[in-house]
């Protein structure tokens, strides 16, 4: 199983603290956003790690290098980081994750290790981890077709909000058979369509109509939480429980 990260984008919206520094080395306690990611995949018997990085990457490689210097970690740099969305950055990872067993991971979340525990534990191939709550515009979204344990049917942003279940964590696990069908699919959208400017998610919709999905994994009673803002950062300090702090 290898880990993928992605950790490219400027985050813009929690200027000024990430003028001088990426998002994902913002420290929520002791530790950053990506250490403690790092540091449950760690735990949880991950040994091969992929970072896809953008802004200010040579901060995100120093740290991971001196911090990590006797695990297994590869980095890729997404030089147009400025005028691509986070599904070009996964396209980049293609020479190592296309065919193989991936955990794919936003590098912005604050989250309980557990829920990479769940993750791993769970039964199904392809697992789309979930969190329910009152939903609007905003959250990418997410409808089944039987509920909370179903398959996906529908992920974006555009869709009913009386429909979804609730919103993308940003963990997924997806299997050999996934990650084959994923990179078929982004090579037209990343070549011919130009679509490097869309999120992922909108690869995993068009491949729902070929007969490949996720099942949804709810996590929705351990602590998680996604860090977009200054207001986010100042109310994740608050509210991280003390176990994870």
């Amino acid at each position: 199983m290898i880990a993928i990260i992605l950790a490219a984008g400027m985050a813009s919206r929690l200027r000024p603290l990430t003028n001088n520094t990426p998002k994902c080395l913002l420290k929520i306690g002791e530790r950053s956003l990506l250490q403690r990611s790092i540091d449950a995949l760690i735990i949880n018997g991950i040994k091969e790690f992929v970072i896809v990085t953008g802004y200010l990457h040579n901060q995100i490689e120093d740290f991971v290098k001196q911090q990590y210097p006797d695990i297994n970690i590869s980095f890729i740099h997404n030089e147009i980081y400025n005028s691509t969305n986070n599904i070009y950055s996964l396209w980049l990872a293609r020479p190592i994750a296309e065919g193989k067993e991936i955990l794919l991971l936003d590098s912005d979340l604050l989250y309980d290790p557990k829920i990479i525990t769940r993750v791993l534990n769970a039964s199904a191939e392809n697992i789309l981890t979930l969190i329910r709550h009152d939903l609007g515009e905003e959250e990418m979204k997410v409808v089944t077709d039987g509920g909370s344990d179903g398959n996906i049917i529908e992920i974006s942003k555009t869709c009913s909000p009386a429909d979804a279940i609730g919103e993308s964590l940003g963990i997924e696990k997806m299997g050999k058979a996934y990650t084959s069908a994923l990179y078929k699919e982004l090579e037209p959208m990343m070549n011919k369509e130009h679509l490097e400017n869309v999120f992922y998610e909108k690869a995993f919709e068009r491949l729902i109509s070929k007969g490949q999905t996720f099942k949804v994994l709810d996590v929705t009673d351990l602590f998680s939480c996604e860090l977009d803002t200054v207001e986010d950062f100042t109310n994740a300090k608050e509210k991280i429980p003390h176990t994870l702090y």
